[in-house]
């Protein structure tokens, strides 16, 4: 326990925990819709809460992932899955209150895996595509784990962008020398836009969609 507080700071491992205990709730959440059983609670929400962080370990190389030698990763995962398997996340007031428990996973972990990224002295592309998989990897997972497409293929408002931004908002204050001060600035930005994609209906395009005349113009001419 001690070394992992010696390498991670503070505020990384607690950003990191929230990430965690946020996403695995979430997990809960869909195994409730699903009716499993307490063991299929714990199975997703453990997947959920820790599955984009091992991911993001796993392709550092730079050891065992955390979640894996810091039981209190997997403890919370599993009181994450506790609280949803007690509790019944449903109704007018789960439903305002989804969309701030998955927008704060997603900053958290945007910022995480892009500063962790970038302390192992990767650069700052791997640190933005690394803080993305980070914010996404556990919930695609999840959605894998029980047969559904992964939601941030698309048909849903702005989510992996929201990471993507998040991740570049931490490299771009890292780099002038502000490193808590991205963190807290990049779980915002990751969080904040989640919350406004949200409220705004913003989305990515699914297809160009080209006029007429521009797709057909040339044969036209000839």
């Amino acid at each position: 326990m001690a070394a992992v507080s010696d390498t991670v700071p503070e505020l990384l491992r607690a950003l990191d925990l929230t990430g965690v205990f946020a996403n695995a709730m979430l997990g809960g959440a869909v195994a409730r819709t699903f009716r499993f059983d307490p063991i299929g609670f714990a199975v997703l929400a453990t997947a959920s809460g820790l599955g984009g962080g091992i991911i993001r370990d796993t392709l550092l190389q730079r050891g065992t992932p955390v979640a894996l030698v810091d039981y209190t990763y997997l403890l919370t995962a599993l009181i994450g899955a506790l609280i949803a398997f007690v509790f019944r996340f449903e109704g007018r007031l789960w439903d305002r209150l989804f969309p701030w428990v998955d927008s704060l996973a997603l900053g958290c972990w945007a910022a995480v895996g892009a500063q962790k990224t970038l302390e192992v002295g990767l650069g700052w592309l791997p640190a933005v595509l690394l803080g993305t998989t980070t914010a996404v990897g556990g919930g695609v997972v999840r959605d894998i784990a029980v047969g559904r497409v992964p939601t941030i293929f698309g048909g849903n408002t702005l989510y992996a962008t929201c990471a993507l931004l998040a991740s570049a908002t931490l490299v771009i204050i890292w780099y002038s020398g502000h490193v808590t001060a991205g963190s807290i600035a990049a779980t915002v930005v990751g969080a904040g836009l989640c919350l406004l994609a949200r409220w705004r209906g913003w989305m990515l395009p699914e297809q160009m969609s080209w006029p007429d005349r521009l797709r057909y113009g040339r044969r036209k001419e000839r």
